[in-house]
């Protein structure tokens, strides 16, 4: 089988079998694409069959030597790792030539985040009174008081919403679902929002929560372009993006006495290990902890 063929298969599979959302799989595809073309011009390679260990390790020794980040390279190797799986599942090829190829070492990566009185700042921000700001005020509101991903956000229809319950209902990643409860203010605001889209709105059809000056459903693009703007007035950042109020989300639980296996529900997280990243922003606080509390810790000063 020509490896064109098999990536468009597994695209499928990934669509129909494992309803993956389509900003997962252009992912998906763009990785293997990558592999694809590499594969062709070092190699002379076209057919699944011929691919190797070798061939696989050394595509993700070029991706490290060509200035990619280990984290990008492991998620490359994860996206041909599950494409050759599922040949060997399918019977394409007799064994999954990337199944013992190691991924690239993990890098610690501190997330940014706002201090709680840049976001305290951000929310009592002037917003304005026309229909995109107090649309661009709800978004910051939501993002911030739930800690949904961007592409969660953009997902959002209006029926995403229970009044009744004050939560909404996320679609994360894979597929999965999960329900989040709404704050006082946030549910507040959303409330407000909902007379402002009946205004935004131009086709009655249109489903989508949040709306750009066209009536149809906001781009993560278009999401990133506002998120941005307005954390830039509040503090000095080297990047800021939809994730940010994320990581601010899980930063402020924790630091305010959320315990961890909380806040991976909350955010949707499969595994422990992803949510513990935000374990270490919080140390600061553990350490006034330990110096107000345990007998003996004025004996000794913490850096």
């Amino acid at each position: 089988m020509k490896i064109g063929e098999g990536v468009k298969q597994f695209l499928v599979y990934l669509e129909i079998e494992k309803q993956f959302s389509p900003y997962t799989k252009r992912s998906y595809k763009n990785d293997l694409l990558q592999f694809c073309d590499y594969l062709k011009s070092e190699f002379k390679v076209f057919d699944v069959e011929r691919v190797s260990f070798k061939h696989i390790r050394n595509f993700v020794g070029s991706l490290i030597r060509g200035g990619f980040k280990n984290s990008s390279a492991e998620r490359k190797l994860a996206a041909i790792k599950s494409f050759f799986s599922f040949l060997t599942k399918k019977g394409y090829i007799k064994s999954n030539p990337a199944r013992l190829v190691k991924s690239p070492k993990k890098e610690i990566r501190v997330p940014s985040f706002l201090t709680q009185e840049d976001a305290k700042r951000l929310m009592n921000l002037n917003y304005g009174k026309k229909l995109t700001d107090v649309r661009n005020r709800t978004i910051l509101e939501l993002l911030y008081g739930t800690g949904m991903r961007a592409q969660e956000l953009c997902q959002l229809d209006i029926d995403s919403i229970n009044i009744s319950r004050a939560t909404v209902k996320v679609k994360g990643k894979g597929g999965k679902e999960r329900i989040l409860p709404l704050g006082e203010v946030v549910f507040s605001v959303i409330q407000n929002y909902f007379n402002v889209r009946e205004r935004l709105l131009k086709k009655k059809e249109e489903k989508a929560l949040f709306l750009n000056k066209f009536g149809s459903r906001l781009s993560t693009r278009s999401l990133q372009r506002i998120v941005n703007r307005y954390i830039k007035k509040v503090a000095m950042l080297s990047k800021a993006s939809p994730h940010t109020l994320r990581h601010t989300f899980a930063t402020h639980l924790l630091e305010r006495g959320a315990d961890i296996r909380s806040v991976q529900e909350l955010l949707g997280h499969s595994s422990l290990s992803t949510t513990q990243v935000y374990t270490h922003i919080t140390v600061g606080r553990l350490k006034k902890v330990y110096m107000k509390a345990h007998p003996r810790a004025q004996k000794r000063k913490l850096k």
